[in-house]
């Protein structure tokens, strides 16, 4: 399958990270890849911490997760709202059962966390929730960047470029 086939989910609250948004979207989009922004169900766009709005295309409670490839969970406050909702991990859990590739930026983690798919896996986070990954059976490192197995995630915006480097390598691969 060409990476051109591929689709990919990007979770959206309000007051995600702007740009742990709208890199990915952009550098999914040049690959070609079908990039569908999923929010919680509550409104139809989102606004980012920096005032960038996003307009939804599906919500949680309507994917079906083996429909897609890959998920990706940006950072900011957002992912507060996100990992209460059960809509969303379930649709998280699905595609870790799935091994679909699952991406987490800076508090994304949190959403993995609630979701309950990180034990055993060795993943990156910001500070801020290194005792959540820990406590929920993540092996935490403060590398940059990290991928174990369908788990790919960065620690901050700065290691986005590597970061997608790794998920467009990931959904590259025959996983």
């Amino acid at each position: 399958m060409e990476i051109s086939d591929k689709s990919v989910i990007l979770l959206a609250e309000d007051e995600f990270e702007d740009i742990e948004l709208l890199y990915p979207l952009l550098r999914l989009r040049e690959e070609g890849i079908r990039v569908i922004v999923v929010g919680t169900g509550l409104k139809d766009s989102y606004v980012g911490k920096h005032g960038y709005t996003i307009d939804i295309d599906e919500n949680a409670n309507t994917i079906n997760p083996l429909d897609y490839d890959g998920i990706i969970v940006p950072g900011g406050w957002a992912p507060d709202r996100l990992r209460t909702n059960i809509y969303v991990k379930n649709l998280i859990k699905d595609m870790a059962e799935n091994n679909r590739a699952i991406g987490c930026i800076c508090h994304g983690a949190s959403v993995l966390v609630s979701a309950n798919v990180i034990q055993g896996y060795k993943l990156t986070c910001t500070d801020s929730i290194i005792d959540d990954v820990i406590n929920a059976g993540g092996d935490y490192t403060s590398e940059g960047n990290c991928v174990d197995r369908n788990i790919i995630s960065a620690k901050i915006p700065g290691n986005l470029p590597e970061f997608m480097k790794n998920i467009l390598d990931y959904l590259n691969s025959e996983n």
